[in-house]
């Protein structure tokens, strides 16, 4: 009996220690080389997903104003390179969600890959779209537009 105590605490201290770790390595507390190129990264390529992502949302989603995109809410989901080892034409996708700019409300969620070479030329390749969130009507009001 005493061991199947000890083996059960013991699995408890493993899965509270695995948990911990997980959940500790989700966002990160300080900051690093890579965070800085990525953000410098998001302040490059925000005015290329704001546009595609404009005519995308208005007027065909947002009939009374234009998605904004801001920098803290892109997630990088994959990068790679698209001409192997050292090649200077790379894919990058993001997931985004796009808010209505004044009350920072998401106004949905979308997946867009770009490819990205020398020049620099950055094309959009890929655009889903994968969810709309209810605007609520009580915050949009036309007389302040």
């Amino acid at each position: 009996m005493k061991k199947m105590l000890i083996v059960f605490i013991l699995f408890l201290v493993l899965i509270t220690s695995f948990q911990t770790t997980i959940l500790s390595s989700a966002e990160p507390t300080q900051d690093s080389e890579e965070l800085r190129l990525q953000g410098m990264l998001m302040n490059m390529l925000t005015p290329y997903i704001a546009k595609d992502l404009n005519n995308y949302y208005y007027p065909k989603i947002l009939k009374d104003f234009s998605p904004n995109v801001t920098p803290w809410k892109i997630e990088v989901i994959e990068t790679r390179r698209v001409n192997r080892f050292r090649g200077f034409i790379l894919e990058i996708t993001f997931e985004i969600e796009p808010t209505d700019g004044g009350h920072w409300v998401p106004v949905g969620k979308d997946r867009m890959t770009y490819e990205i070479s020398y020049g620099p030329e950055v094309k959009l390749i890929n655009h889903t779209h994968l969810k709309t969130y209810k605007y609520p009507p009580e915050l949009y009001c036309p007389l302040l537009q």
